[in-house]
């Protein structure tokens, strides 16, 4: 009998050593508000509370440097950012010296920029900022919103040449050298940071959580021993009924949603959102939304923007060439069409 129980014994530690000594994690969850505009969710499995807050506090140090270097709305002292380089001073741009972050970031947009033939365009701020303050003032004083005039838009339009963007690599600073124009990163800042964050976790082993940037979502690792359970939105707030109208398990994927009803205001009864063609420098209509789903949550925020604006068949094409991207549109009627690997992630959820 001892000799059987020392057996056990000895099974048992070896089990435990194979295991790693793993205690049963539990799932904790984190808010913050102060980063990118929007509500940031955590969730993660942890073997304590005091585990997950060292995550969750390095997870928020870092969503905060991104934000700070990636804003355009508010300067910092002592820190150079995308504020810094739009700024004017004497009828010109300065060249100013950046992180190596901003550098990295402005060339991630490049390469989005080439890859979708220009529909996703950080130079287009001299637009957008136009809409953004026809909107917040829409938004305060509704019964006096009005559209940005289309002269304003065609003349702010004449600035928006990424060529123009001058990104020295050597010496980490950037130029724009037309004095009018202006960067604005809203479209891929928010996926691009979340990637970074979840690298730099993937990087130091740890794994077990999902970050939820104002709906970009990157998933890192498993929720425990199983996939992320993950809801794709319905844009069509009139139904209450149907919250989401897909369901993902993710571990170690990304998805970002671009839709029409995220950001938006009224004209004479007409909504208009945020996602502006450049084409037409009006908001797109081809859909209610786009969900990307993608390895890199940078990439997926770009995609979802970019796949918005383009027609259906060049969309499909564009996400049909491109490796670990799948994508699904909700078209006005409220159809959903779906690329060829996207169906492999969805399952439909126990009543």
């Amino acid at each position: 009998m001892k000799k059987v129980l020392a057996v056990c014994l000895a099974l048992c530690l070896l089990l435990t050593t194979l295991t790693g000594c793993q205690a049963k994690k539990t799932k904790y969850t984190a808010y913050f508000f102060e980063y990118f505009d929007t509500v940031s969710t955590i969730i993660g499995y942890a073997e304590s509370q005091e585990e997950f807050d060292t995550v969750c506090d390095e997870i928020e140090t870092l969503l905060q440097e991104y934000h700070r270097l990636y804003t355009i709305y508010n300067r910092y002292e002592g820190l150079n950012n995308l504020a810094t380089i739009n700024a004017v001073s004497d009828g010109a741009h300065d060249v100013v010296p950046v992180d190596r972050k901003i550098i990295d970031l402005l060339l991630f947009a490049k390469e989005m920029y080439e890859t979708t033939d220009g529909m996703v365009n950080v130079a287009m701020g001299s637009v957008l900022k136009l809409w953004h303050v026809y909107r917040n003032a829409g938004i305060d004083d509704p019964e006096n919103a009005e559209l940005p005039p289309m002269e304003k838009l065609t003349e702010a339009a004449q600035h928006m040449d990424f060529d123009q963007v001058v990104i020295d690599t050597e010496n980490n600073t950037v130029f724009l050298k037309d004095p009018k124009m202006s960067l604005d990163v809203g479209a891929i800042a928010k996926g691009y940071a979340v990637e970074r964050v979840a690298q730099t976790l993937e990087e130091k082993g740890i794994t077990g959580y999902l970050l939820n940037v104002g709906g970009n979502v990157r998933t890192v690792g498993m929720a425990g021993e199983k996939p992320w359970n993950v809801g794709i939105e319905n844009p069509d707030k009139s139904d209450e009924d149907t919250p989401h109208i897909e369901f993902l398990h993710l571990s170690g994927e990304s998805l970002v949603t671009s839709g029409s009803y995220q950001r938006y205001y009224y004209v004479d009864g007409v909504k208009y959102h945020h996602i502006i063609d450049p084409a037409t420098l009006m908001p797109a209509t081809r859909y209610q939304s786009v969900s990307v789903l993608t390895k890199n949550s940078g990439q997926g925020d770009a995609f979802s923007t970019a796949l918005f604006l383009m027609e259906y068949e060049d969309g499909l094409a564009l996400v049909e060439a491109t490796e670990n991207v799948e994508a699904m549109w909700v078209m006005p009627d409220g159809e959903q069409r779906y690329s060829s690997g996207f169906k492999a992630y969805t399952y439909v959820p126990e009543q």
